[in-house]
């Protein structure tokens, strides 16, 4: 999330697309609400008319997999009808940017592409230089190859006919949400957005936030109250997790990871560090140095030196071109290559996308740890549907694990604020903390590698571990490591530190090895002040629009809303008057402009504004996206795997034959898997609808803690599939019937709920329909083993740049289920 979720109630409009929060994320409505009750408008687009869609005030229906169309057309609608911020635009964004000029881009492709490797070469996407190496700029905004008019031509072709006839959305209800939502780029307006795996879960799922990264940034949405870009995490501390790296692609703090063939830390640091020759630039990024050696001297302590090169020559490195992320790991595992698997709090038979692939993979392995509250599909597959236990070599060990409420410790949440939660009842049984499984489990692999035959066992040996109190896990030494200390006295900043001191923010990381902080956007939670994340107060900020920066902590250093510099003009003054975030008081000695201060949120950087009050430049002022290394908000953005311009492709599976917007019909660089497992079927008549999966109110991701309660199963006891009154009159089907539900790749007995919330699209010239079952189910409960996983059905693909799967667009079949 660019802001948090008390700001929603700060926003004009609220577009929710790619989520259904009335549902999924209850309490987070609360704050919709309250926008609506203060006149503003909530939109909900969606395949299906959900609660949150009950609660709109704008409805409009989409095709599941064209949300880029649909974003496509709101793109060109602002520009075509200049709605947009020129003043933002030209200043805070890189739309005056002069592209290269072998930049192009041809009937579905990008320049560069290569249709053996199926990936993309990006040379031609960067920019033109000036002799000081500075990206040219066109503030006329007049030139053809500035960032502005190719984004003109690139949306071009996505009028409302087209948009239309991709999406299935009637032209009367696109024209009501742009109109609606383009109205947020005037003056003292804002507008946000909320997504969540409606429009990750696609192979085209990044690129489905980028379009709207690209319409806030034309509005001015960015960096603003009741603004920005917000995700809405499935867990209450999945954001937490991400923070602290469980992705395979990265570090802590979202730092990139070095490759088998980056030899030395000095030669991975020069490959990370992004430079620019403008002065006007913050350019955040370059201080990565100093938070990579902090983060290795937390992990290795002692052990991290500059002889070993502060810990580097002790990590482990992924193979040069490799992917390790989820969808690759179990093609590993189902081709036998893979020889053990911890499960950690997951249920994979279950929320894998292909999960009969998965589970027939969990039987090549020799040995695999569960580690949860209970057993699980994930744990019993051996037993399951379909399998053959006599047949199975794999070990399974299972260790209880300790449920949130009976362990101490923080979590963060989708605003990015990281709250300090006490333990309540203790473990029950013999289950216990994953701290105490983690430590116990690394105490027990280090006395085995000291007894020799383990490979590189000083990657193990020197890790710092002593993270435990009389024996058990502790959880505010670990928040104090990944906050950080001072290794040794030291002045930094003009201020004095003692050896042991924690440091006060990552402002006070140094790259000599004299700073420790296990994760840099973190450092500043956990200080000689205290523990940030246990503070409950409830003042707001000055600015009274909700921030409340004394309870709990956010991240980077309490910042609540994100490039908040941005929602000031060039002179420090906020844009919006009753709901300000930052501003900027100069001082004057001597008839001159000197620094003052801002006030309000964390600022972006402490820098001063572009211009003083009476409209002259300053030199030591900076632009406000301090993570962008030009300094500007990314309309072009040369960075992804798929293009720097979202383009709409079609799912990987679906009802149509060609894409109506260009010769390319689906992401050319999306991920497929060769395994006689890997089966698709676009434009098959066996499969001839549209399915998609969601979640449900009554059960919690997979069902693990909810489908053993017999209140909860009770009120949803069977999965279920929703389709409309005529797919069911189609079929012949009546409401409450069994059916089976099928694809290429597998099937599952569900319950038709024929529902209006489902309507037939007119999609060219053929009628779709679409249907909808809940993931959250799986054999082991209820017990009648009768209930499945929708995840049978979905296919191993996925987003090239982050491999998510995409379980949201897949085609299917439904048959009656005929008893005796």
């Amino acid at each position: 999330m660019t802001n948090h979720w008390i700001d929603l109630k700060n926003s004009d409009c609220i577009l929710i697309m790619g989520s259904n929060p009335a549902e999924n994320h209850p309490i987070s409505f609360k704050y919709v609400t309250m926008a609506q009750q203060s006149g503003g408008k909530v939109i909900s687009v969606d395949p299906r008319f959900t609660r949150t869609s009950s609660k709109a005030d704008i409805y409009a229906p989409l095709r599941s997999g064209t949300d880029i169309a649909f974003l496509g057309g709101m793109i060109k609608y602002i520009l075509d009808n200049k709605l947009y911020n020129e003043e933002y635009v030209l200043n805070y964004t890189n739309a005056s940017f002069l592209v290269h000029n072998d930049y192009g881009f041809k009937d579905g492709l990008f320049t560069g592409y290569d249709p053996q490797a199926k990936k993309y070469d990006k040379k031609t996407w960067g920019f033109q230089v000036d002799e000081k190496g500075v990206p040219k700029r066109d503030l006329t905004l007049k030139d053809p190859r500035c960032v502005f008019n190719i984004l003109k031509d690139h949306y071009n072709r996505y009028d409302l006919a087209l948009v239309s006839k991709i999406t299935g959305t009637p032209e009367a209800n696109l024209l009501e949400v742009y109109k609606t939502y383009a109205a947020t780029g005037e003056k003292g307006k804002a507008g946000t957005s909320m997504y969540a795996m409606g429009w990750t879960q696609h192979t085209v799922g990044v690129q489905n936030i980028r379009a709207m990264s690209i319409i806030q940034s034309l509005l001015a949405n960015m960096g603003i109250a009741g603004g920005g870009i917000n995700a809405l995490r499935g867990e209450s501390n999945v954001q937490g997790s991400t923070d602290q790296a469980l992705l395979w692609h990265i570090w802590p703090g979202y730092t990139g990871i070095p490759t088998s063939s980056v030899a030395s830390l000095d030669a991975f640091l020069a490959k990370i560090k992004p430079t620019t020759n403008d002065p006007l630039s913050l350019n955040w990024k370059q201080n990565y140095p100093k938070y990579a050696v902090s983060m290795l001297k937390s992990f290795f302590g002692e052990n991290a030196t500059k002889e070993n090169e502060f810990g580097y020559q002790l990590l482990p490195k992924p193979d040069d071109g490799k992917s390790y992320s989820w969808l690759d790991l179990f093609d590993e595992m189902y081709k036998g290559s893979i020889k053990g698997f911890f499960a950690w709090g997951m249920n994979p038979a279950c929320s894998s996308s292909n999960a009969g692939k998965v589970r027939k993979a969990m039987a090549n392995l020799d040995w695999m740890v569960n580690v949860n509250l209970f057993d699980n599909e994930t744990g019993s597959f051996w037993k399951g549907p379909g399998m053959n236990p006599s047949k199975i070599k794999t070990a399974v060990f299972m260790l209880p694990a300790a449920v949130s409420v009976e362990k101490e410790g923080s979590i963060t949440n989708s605003g990015r604020w990281m709250q300090w939660r006490y333990q309540g009842p203790k473990p029950l049984g013999n289950s216990k903390p994953d701290g105490d499984i983690i430590m116990e489990l690394g105490n027990m692999l280090r006395e085995a590698y000291k007894k020799g035959g383990g490979k590189f066992p000083d990657a193990v040996l020197k890790l710092k571990w002593d993270y435990m109190t009389d024996g058990k896990f502790d959880a505010h030494k670990v928040a104090k490591e990944i906050n950080g200390y001072f290794l040794e006295d030291a002045t930094v900043n003009n201020q004095q530190f003692k050896k042991g001191d924690l440091v006060p923010s990552f402002v006070f990381l140094q790259a000599d090895g004299k700073t420790s902080s296990g994760n840099w956007i973190y450092s500043g939670s956990y200080t000689n002040k205290g523990n940030m994340a246990a503070r409950r107060s409830q003042k707001d900020a000055p600015n009274n629009i909700g921030l409340f920066p004394e309870f709990a902590w956010a991240w980077p250093v309490n910042r609540r809303i994100i490039y908040n510099r941005a929602s000031v003009d060039l002179k420090g003054r906020p844009n919006d008057e009753k709901r300000w975030v930052v501003k900027y008081t100069f001082e004057q000695k001597e008839g001159k402009y000197v620094p003052g201060k801002w006030e309000g949120d964390v600022p972006d950087g402490p820098a001063p504004p572009l211009q003083n009050p009476d409209g002259t430049a300053r030199t030591d002022g900076k632009y406000p996206f301090i993570m962008q290394k030009d300094g500007f908000a990314a309309i072009f953005g040369p960075g992804l795997t798929d293009g720097p311009l979202p383009e709409h492709y079609e799912p990987l599976e679906c009802p149509v034959e060609k894409n109506f917007m260009s010769a390319q019909r689906v992401n050319p660089t999306a991920p497929v898997y060769g395994t006689d497992a890997d089966a698709f079927a676009s434009c098959d008549p066996r499969f001839p609808y549209v399915g998609t999966t969601y979640r449900v109110s009554e059960h919690w991701q997979t069902g693990l803690m909810t489908r053993p309660q017999a209140w909860l199963l009770e009120l949803q006891p069977q999965v279920f599939v929703e389709m409309s009154e005529e797919l069911a009159k189609l079929r012949g089907i009546k409401n409450g019937e069994r059916v089976k539900v099928s694809s290429v790749r597998g099937a599952l007995e569900c319950t038709a709920v024929v529902t209006k919330r489902f309507k037939p699209m007119e999609i060219g010239d053929t009628i779709v329909h679409q249907v909808g079952m809940p993931y959250n189910y799986g054999w082991r409960w209820p017990v009648s083993g009768k209930e499945e996983s929708a995840n049978l059905l979905t296919p191993s693909t996925g987003d090239p740049n982050t491999r998510i799967p995409e379980t949201k667009a897949f085609m299917v079949n439904i048959s009656k289920i005929k008893r005796g």
